[in-house]
């Protein structure tokens, strides 16, 4: 049979209803991670899978995407404007935002609610082993990059040179990502790089397969005062030999991540995202090491921000919420 444009009308009509058929049988779910060189990006786009493989609601299977995004600050921005229904938001700035401090100050985003903490978070303050830096001190008059200012660990800069009596005006400042900072420090046009990412962070994991690797430790007297400003921040070590070269523990911060929502996503569906991650934790921790760490146990310990209620019901169906 001679195909006429008659025909060629009906088909491609056929095939705009099936595929509009099919996704009304869809509910779309976005998740903003991070940059590809940290450990939102991958561990996102595992989340993303199982969401679009266990969640259905109402008959409907959740199909969800990880996007990779600039990073906590921004990620929490883009919940505020309802403008994705998740993301991962380090637990600091998921304060700030909701409260209106910090970088938010003055604007606070009451609408941000919460799925589940995730893992920690551990700051790396990271150099070429022959850099001459020790402490934070040393940075004074060197190239940092700080990441974006829509990161965790721009303010956590702000915060560190206080303590250490400077401020950022002491510092040559840079806003590379992740994986921009460590080839800058590999071609010497940046002496260090601020890194808050679960461990190992793929950026830092590249760097030292090459260069020779030091983390700078965080402890004392003035990283105990900057705990007292930010309490978010735990006292960790890095262990050793995680990285290649780094064979001693070093001591350090960390702070959790949180996967947030805001309160227009409806209860059922909140109520399957979260579902579809905290029973198959043991997949994401085939993705990442950070992964393992993703447990019941501190589902819940994200500071006062409050559950979803989608989020709630699963936990209380858990019994780890009463």
């Amino acid at each position: 049979m001679k195909l006429t444009w008659k025909h060629a009308a009906i088909l491609v009509a056929a095939a705009t209803i099936a595929t509009t058929a099919l996704a009304q049988q869809r509910l779309f779910f976005g998740i903003a991670t991070g940059g590809t060189g940290g450990t939102y990006y991958p561990l996102g786009g595992m989340l993303a899978q199982l969401i679009s493989n266990k969640a259905v609601v109402d008959g409907k299977k959740i199909s969800a995407t990880a996007e990779a995004a600039g990073a906590s600050v921004g990620n929490a921005k883009l919940l505020g404007t309802k403008d994705i229904e998740s993301a991962f938001v380090a637990a600091d700035i998921l304060d700030a935002a909701f409260n209106g401090t910090g970088q938010f100050a003055g604007a606070p985003l009451k609408n941000l609610r919460v799925l589940g903490g995730l893992y920690p978070e551990t700051v790396q303050l990271i150099t070429r082993a022959d850099s001459g830096i020790n402490s934070v001190r040393d940075l004074k008059g060197k190239s940092i990059s700080s990441g974006s200012p829509g990161s965790g660990q721009y303010q956590l800069l702000t915060d560190l040179l206080k303590v250490y009596g400077m401020s950022r005006a002491d510092v040559k400042e840079d806003l590379s990502s992740f994986t921009q900072a460590v080839d800058k420090i590999k071609d010497g046009n940046l002496h260090a790089t601020l890194i808050t990412a679960g461990t190992p962070t793929a950026a830092v994991t590249d760097f030292a397969q090459s260069h020779a690797l030091k983390v700078i430790p965080l402890s004392g007297a003035e990283i105990a005062a900057l705990q007292k400003e930010q309490p978010f921040y735990a006292s960790v070590q890095l262990a050793p030999n995680t990285y290649k070269g780094q064979t001693a523990a070093v001591e350090t911060l960390a702070v959790m991540a949180v996967w947030t929502t805001h309160d227009a996503v409806p209860e059922n569906v909140a109520y399957e995202v979260t579902k579809a991650l905290y029973e198959n934790t043991a997949i994401m921790g085939q993705v990442h090491a950070q992964g393992k760490n993703i447990t019941l146990a501190t589902a819940t310990a994200v500071g006062k921000v409050p559950l979803h209620p989608g989020a709630l019901k699963y936990f209380k169906e858990k019994g780890i919420v009463k």
